[in-house]
């Protein structure tokens, strides 16, 4: 169990805003945004760039970063009456200083501990008194952990019931290359078709049009199969029931206006969330939301990527 004090480094980052750089041994790093409590890096030991940021992503609040790993909180997408994903991603978190504890096996101190509490005009929108704590956590095998801790501080006595997504860009060689293992035969919801209810196919899910959907009761390990980089990304959750998968594909990202027309080629959303069934809390209770992703090398058989060894 780590007991070490977390080692980061603060630094300014795009127009002047604060950032956390964690480094690991091998060259590993993260970088996250206080604006947003946003990771927007996360680095292999080639220097290699994991996550997609936008081309076109600003830097300038109120508007939110586009890439990276947004955070959803308190309403995923337009699941009730705020704007769209909540607030969360585009307030300034503070650096927690003295975090309740939080049991890990991580042996790398390469951790920051973010908190996030409503202001004057969130609890005009929002009625509901909370603290949100987030750990960004680098391991030792480079792995990136998240882990929020949502509490509900409300002094009237009112519970508050919220949703929630983890909205992670990963950057990929070539969209029309990758599939997406562990989702098979679940039921989703359409967003392209008013969230209308289905059930997937086939053995994979692979891309060649715009895809919007949140897989419903999905397995706490996700497997994304670069073929052409021959890496498999694994999205390990805990406490996120739900996985939205999306790409915008070529006319939709012409209509985003802080993304690039051709970022849709080398981007996968693939989102661990709390959406189909909502988390309500009551006073001085706390929902935890885990995730864990890391990139191995992927292995061929026959001239295929062999999944089962990633998600055994």
């Amino acid at each position: 169990m780590a007991t070490e004090r977390p080692s980061f480094e603060l630094a300014k980052g795009i127009n002047g805003l604060d950032k956390i750089i964690l480094r690991e041994s091998r060259n590993r790093s993260a970088e996250v945004y206080l604006y947003g409590g946003h990771v927007t890096s996360w680095k292999d030991e080639n220097g290699e760039e994991l996550l997609h940021l936008s081309s076109k992503a600003v830097f300038k609040p109120p508007k939110p970063i586009r890439g990276g790993i947004p955070l959803c909180f308190p309403q995923f997408s337009n699941f009730g009456t705020l704007e769209s994903h909540g607030f969360a991603r585009n307030r300034i978190w503070e650096v927690d200083s003295s975090p309740p504890p939080l049991p890990t096996n991580s042996s790398s101190n390469a951790y920051v501990d973010l908190i996030l509490r409503p202001s004057e005009d969130d609890l005009k929108a929002w009625p509901h008194n909370f603290e949100f704590r987030m750990r960004v956590a680098l391991g030792s095998e480079g792995e990136l952990t998240l882990t929020s801790r949502i509490r509900n501080t409300n002094s009237d006595g009112k519970p508050f019931t919220f949703t929630f997504a983890y909205h992670t860009y990963f950057s990929v060689s070539d969209i029309s290359e990758v599939r997406v293992e562990g989702l098979e035969t679940l039921d989703y919801l359409d967003n392209l078709t008013n969230r209308e209810r289905f059930t997937e196919q086939g053995d994979a899910i692979t891309f060649e049009s715009e895809t919007d959907k949140i897989y419903l009761s999905t397995p706490a390990k996700i497997a994304i199969l670069d073929h052409e980089k021959k890496r498999t990304f694994v999205v390990r959750k805990d406490g996120l029931a739900d996985a939205v998968v999306w790409n915008p594909w070529d006319k939709r990202s012409k209509t985003i206006s802080d993304l690039g027309d051709e970022d849709y080629k080398h981007m996968l959303c693939v989102e661990a969330a709390a959406i189909e069934r909502p988390i309500t809390l009551k006073p001085g209770e706390e929902w935890k939301g885990r995730l864990e992703l890391s990139a191995v090398p992927s292995s061929y058989s026959s001239g295929q990527l062999d999944p089962k060894k990633v998600l055994e």
